[in-house]
């Protein structure tokens, strides 16, 4: 089991953090980092994830807020139409499904 620095224990509060393994729950790992990081955890992610898994884990993603996939959409250069959360077809589901 590929354990996870403890300083990043603060992303991940709704989870058992000693189950997570970083190999295994990788995109989902990615995706905390991405949406919660500071500027250690972003570091420590580049340092451990390949730039294209963090590409893919952006594009495939449905737990970014707009926001934070917006961001790292103009970090890293990836065109709008390949980020699932803002594709506008989603953010109409996503709505419909939570209105608050």
């Amino acid at each position: 089991m590929k354990k996870i620095p403890q300083f990043l224990q603060k992303y991940f509060w709704d989870v058992d953090f000693s189950t997570v393994d970083k190999k295994q729950h990788s995109q989902f790992v990615i995706e905390r980092i991405l949406e919660y990081g500071d500027k250690k955890s972003i570091k420590w992610m580049k340092d451990n994830f390949s730039s294209e898994e963090i590409k893919k884990t952006l594009s495939v993603s449905k737990n970014l807020s707009r926001k934070s996939a917006n961001f790292w959409q103009l970090i890293f250069g990836l065109d709008k139409d390949k980020i699932l959360c803002l594709k506008k077809s989603f953010q109409k589901k996503h709505r419909a499904i939570w209105r608050y």
